[in-house]
C-alpha cells in the first residue's frame, strides 16, 4: 500500500529562505530537462529518458555547490515529474488529443517537492529535512507575543468560535475547571 505525507509547516525565516532556494533550484533543474527533452527531439527526432537525464545528476552536483545542497531523491522526483509531464503530452497525441506540450514553470509555479523515500524524520513536533534543519509546530501571537503548540492554538480558536456562537444566539456559557 502506498502511503503519502503532507507537512505544512510553519518554518523560522532561516530556514523558509533555505527552502525558497531549494525550491527555486528544483523549478531551473525542471526547465533546464524540459529544454533538454526539446533540444534533443528537435537534433535526434527522439526525446532523452529518465534514465538518462537521471544519470548527469551526479556530475551536475559535482559542478555546482546549489544542486549539491538539494537531497538527491529530490532531485530526482523533479526530473521524474518531467517524465510524467512528457508521457502525458505523448499519450494524448497518440489519442489524437490536443497535446498540450509541458509548459516552463514560471518564478512562482514550483512551490512543493518531494522526499519520495527518505530524507526526512518526525519526532514529536519537530520535522527534520536532510540538508534543510528541523522546523517545530509552534504559534506565535503577532499581537501579544504568546507562544502555543499550534495544536493547541487550534483547540483555542476553536473554542473562542464556539463560545461566540453560543453568545450570539443568547445562550449563557459557563467556565467549568
Amino acid at each position: 500500500m502506498l502511503q503519502a505525507y503532507k507537512y505544512r509547516v510553519k518554518p523560522s525565516k532561516a530556514i523558509e529562505d533555505k527552502l525558497n532556494e531549494r525550491l527555486e533550484i528544483c523549478r531551473e533543474l525542471y526547465n533546464a530537462a524540459l529544454q533538454e527533452r526539446r533540444e534533443a527531439y528537435k537534433l535526434r527526432g527522439k526525446s532523452i529518458s529518465y534514465l538518462e537525464q537521471a544519470n548527469q545528476l551526479p556530475a551536475i552536483k559535482a559542478s555546482r555547490e546549489d544542486i549539491k545542497a538539494v537531497h538527491s531523491q529530490v532531485l530526482q522526483d523533479v526530473l521524474k515529474r518531467v517524465d510524467r509531464a512528457m508521457d502525458g503530452f505523448y499519450r494524448r497525441v497518440k489519442k489524437g488529443e490536443r497535446g498540450g506540450y509541458p509548459r516552463y514553470k514560471g518564478k512562482n509555479r514550483y512551490q512543493s517537492f518531494t522526499y519520495p523515500q527518505g530524507g526526512w524524520k518526525l519526532e514529536g513536533d519537530k520535522l527534520t529535512l536532510s540538508k534543510l534543519g528541523s522546523s517545530t509546530r509552534w504559534h506565535k501571537c503577532p499581537h501579544c507575543g504568546l507562544v502555543l503548540h499550534r495544536d493547541k492554538n487550534a483547540a483555542r480558536n476553536i473554542l473562542a468560535r464556539g463560545i461566540n456562537l453560543l453568545l450570539a444566539e443568547g445562550l449563557a456559557v459557563t467556565r467549568e475547571a
